[in-house]
């Protein structure tokens, strides 16, 4: 049988789990190599929950001029939506964000959702929820998973602004759809202080 506290520090984990935050400010200096963030990725969707077992999620990593080609994109469409007097807080935000040493993208392919709803009509409406939620833990597990590696991390969505310049700059399958994008860099600057709401007010206890 396996003791799976031989398997897990939980001191570890849980210290993962509380020092996460969102870093808006980084630098593109390396911490690790290339190949430890690939395998930090391929760890998180190979082993990330997923309904019915459906493994839907996909992720792109995007290094050195692929990383800055994202965070160019994502600047050009929104300066042509966004009224020119009032970009320039988006774009200190978005050149910040460039400035990262990677971003790494989350899709869902969205023709295993669309099967699973023809197989299994009784949850048809319930896939695609269920498909977020699977993305959900897929980025959250990368997200502590690098800043374990001393990375500042966030998660943003520009997304479906984004989509199709995207699929076109990497050539991407059309049945994946953009679900968020994760920059990722070392810290230059602390993350905001963050408020906590009681925990009686958010969690129940009933014995």
């Amino acid at each position: 049988m396996i003791n799976k506290k031989e398997l897990i520090d939980h001191k570890d984990f849980y210290s993962a789990v509380k020092s996460r935050r969102s870093y808006h400010f980084i630098s593109n200096e390396p911490i690790i190599s290339d190949e430890k963030i690939e395998e930090i990725v391929n760890l998180a969707v190979l082993h990330s929950p997923s309904a019915f077992n459906s493994q839907s999620d996909r992720a792109v990593i995007l290094l050195g001029e692929n990383h800055r080609k994202l965070w160019e994109i994502t600047e050009g469409t929104l300066r042509k939506r966004v009224p020119a007097e009032k970009f320039s807080a988006t774009e200190e935000r978005l050149n910040a964000l460039g400035k990262g040493y990677g971003t790494v993208l989350f899709f869902e392919d969205t023709a295993i959702i669309e099967s699973l709803q023809q197989n299994f009509e009784s949850y048809k409406d319930n896939f695609p929820l269920w498909s977020q939620q699977s993305s959900a833990m897929l980025q959250y597990i990368v997200w502590t998973a690098l800043e374990t590696e001393g990375y500042g991390v966030s998660i943003q969505h520009y997304n479906p602004l984004i989509d199709e310049a995207v699929k076109k700059e990497w050539n991407l399958p059309s049945n994946w759809k953009l679900i968020a994008q994760m920059p990722f860099g070392k810290p230059i600057a602390p993350p905001k202080e963050k408020h906590y709401e009681p925990i009686e007010d958010r969690v129940k206890v009933f014995k």
